[in-house]
């Protein structure tokens, strides 16, 4: 009988997504289910990108270049350099979302059994993509009780061996939705410059930064030309998740021609996402400051609501829209699944993403769910009291 790679029976299941045949049972019985567990956002797409695909001028659906056409990339670029990002469409390949630019830049700087640090709790596809990349990861753990702020810099510097490569961010965080600072960001480019790594961050929440705290990028750090990589998407930040549109953006040269001959064996990003990706760099400020406002308000609510359960302690996420719960509880998994197979309120019940999948410590984050507040306020009241009754039933 044939036999599946070991890469493949390695390759971790999503813990955003594993339950989902839960869910599905718990909707065909009837039962209303809150999803917190994933990073949909139920905000509207901006029309001028779903009307550019509608009113198209296409004879025939054809390729575009492998780093996306120069007019799309002109585009992104002239949006960073607004950001105080100085770059040029030559310094950006447009991806089939973040989730290939990570790929592609994983590819470009790491070999097989080499290293890459980063901070945990982290986006939980890193482990697959280091998986599939057949690279390392090495953690430096963050704990909630210090809101998963970077660990001090002296954490990092002890796990630096021959085989370490890069380090890796997601600024703002997911799951945790911690914001950075510049000085953080400062202190992490001195450490790749002092031992010649790369920086590679994960920007895609980049427009979500709240309570007045603003975004710093890497790409803004002078002296970082040749160690910063970004990964960017049109995801989140348009509320576009199904376009599959993103992009790596760095000045390496190298980095930048090395990643173009991975696009070029995938073809292309797919055409139409561009043309709507391109049509939403329109979108007017005001869009993301109503979208903003929304996500402060849903954050508040939820972080309130669950602050009034006994024994639950929750980060206050300075960006994205997501934040790490602990429980009093010994392991989120089997919990998750209880509440979708066997407990509901009036025929609603919840569905949360275990957190230990966002760690690649071992043992670690086992009583931590993560809750993405991609709901109405109304709906995350509810979702939150029927967690606070399920924690009054449910016995480990």
């Amino acid at each position: 009988m044939p036999v599946i790679s070991k890469k493949g029976q390695l390759m971790p299941q999503s813990p955003i997504r594993k339950l989902a045949p839960y869910a599905e049972k718990a909707h065909k019985q009837g039962k209303t289910v809150y999803h917190l567990n994933i990073g949909q956002p139920d905000i509207k797409t901006p029309q001028i990108a779903l009307d550019a695909v509608k009113v198209h001028s296409l004879d025939i659906l054809s390729y575009t270049r492998s780093e996306g056409s120069e007019e799309y990339r002109d585009k992104i670029a002239a949006y960073y350099q607004k950001k105080d990002i100085k770059v040029t469409h030559d310094d950006i390949i447009v991806t089939t979302g973040g989730s290939e630019a990570l790929l592609f830049a994983f590819g470009s700087v790491m070999d097989i059994d080499d290293e890459i640090i980063i901070p945990e709790p982290f986006y939980a596809n890193y482990n697959g993509f280091s998986t599939a990349s057949g690279v390392n990861i090495v953690p430096v753990i963050s704990k909630i009780e210090d809101n998963f702020a970077l660990p001090p810099i002296s954490e990092f510097e002890k796990l630096i061996t021959p085989k370490t490569k890069a380090i890796l961010i997601c600024n703002p965080g997911n799951p945790t939705g911690y914001l950075y600072s510049k000085e953080e960001i400062k202190q992490l480019a001195a450490l790749v410059k002092k031992h010649d790594l790369f920086l590679i961050a994960d920007e895609v929440y980049r427009e979500f930064a709240y309570d007045g705290h603003i975004h710093y990028s890497i790409m803004q750090e002078e002296g970082l030309e040749e160690h910063a990589i970004m990964i960017d998407s049109v995801s989140k930040r348009y509320s576009m998740c199904g376009a599959r549109i993103g992009c790596l953006v760095s000045r390496n040269k190298s980095v930048i021609q090395t990643a173009l001959k991975f696009a070029q064996a995938r073809l292309s990003p797919p055409t139409f996402a561009q043309i709507a990706s391109e049509a939403a760099l329109e979108t007017p400020q005001s869009y993301f400051d109503n979208v903003i406002e929304e996500y402060v308000d849903r954050r508040n609510t939820l972080i309130s609501e669950l602050e009034k359960i006994e024994g639950v302690k929750v980060a206050k996420p300075n960006g994205a829209f997501y934040c790490v719960v602990e429980l009093p509880i010994k392991n989120s998994d089997d919990f998750a699944q209880w509440l979708l197979e066997h407990f509901d309120i009036n025929g609603e019940t919840v569905m949360v993403a275990p957190a230990a999948g966002f760690y690649s410590t071992p043992g670690v984050g086992l009583n931590q769910i993560r809750i993405a507040y991609v709901l109405k306020k109304e709906s995350l009241i509810t979702a939150v009291h029927i967690l606070k009754e399920a924690l009054k039933i449910y016995k480990d």
